[in-house]
């Protein structure tokens, strides 16, 4: 759950659980700071105090999103040190696990970052700081494994991931997300996989440009 700063008043922690609730459930746009409050038990000065504007409040919750984004992410690469093929693989299956989780609607950066298109507000600046890291690292991992084009399976991989978080909410349980684990294994093997020695030499070429 998204943290607000130490030194902030109990006000200001329960105006923002409440808040990343609904958020997360109905989508920021559709809540207004009168139900965060109501909610919340807190009054609107004691939100404006802590958050100066319902977008900075939205910003705090992208936040924590993506610190428990990091949490979880973290711990498949803890459960398989110096192992980044098992570690992406271990990703994906914690992630096609939380797809079935009632509820669950998606990555809540991605979702706003679709309902909030203007590159300077507070809210999609977290949502894009996220994914740029969430980028960067999926091409260190890519790179530790010796893929041939670590760009190119990086950048597949994070389409993958982008694809589980919007499919989980258009089909459910049963939906295409189901395989996001079995793909992301054949793009890695795809890209990992050593020419064999019978390939034709444009092929092996093609194969070792780099990325």
């Amino acid at each position: 759950m998204a943290r607000p700063p130490k030194d902030a008043p109990k006000a200001a922690e329960r105006i923002l659980a409440t808040a990343s609730e609904l958020f997360y459930r109905e989508g920021a746009r559709a809540v207004g700071v009168d139900e965060i409050v109501a909610r919340a038990g807190a009054t609107k000065p004691s939100l404006y105090r802590a958050f100066e504007s319902k977008d900075h409040l939205i910003a705090a919750y992208l936040a924590g999103e993506g610190e428990g984004f990091w949490r979880y992410f973290n711990t498949a690469v803890e459960a398989h040190p110096d192992d980044p093929r098992a570690q992406l693989l271990a990703f994906f299956d914690a992630l096609t696990q939380r797809t079935q989780r009632p509820g669950y609607r998606g990555c809540a950066l991605t979702n706003a970052a679709v309902e909030y298109p203007a590159p300077d507000h507070p809210g999609r600046a977290v949502s894009v700081r996220h994914k740029q890291d969430l980028r960067d690292r999926l091409r260190d991992m890519t790179k530790a494994m010796d893929a041939r084009k670590p760009k190119k399976l990086a950048d597949a991989l994070l389409l993958l991931v982008e694809g589980v978080y919007v499919s989980s909410q258009l089909f459910g349980a049963d939906g295409p997300a189901g395989a996001a684990r079995g793909a992301a294994e054949a793009l890695i093997e795809a890209h990992t996989r050593k020419p064999h020695k019978d390939q034709p030499e444009k092929l092996k070429e093609q194969d070792s440009e780099t990325p």
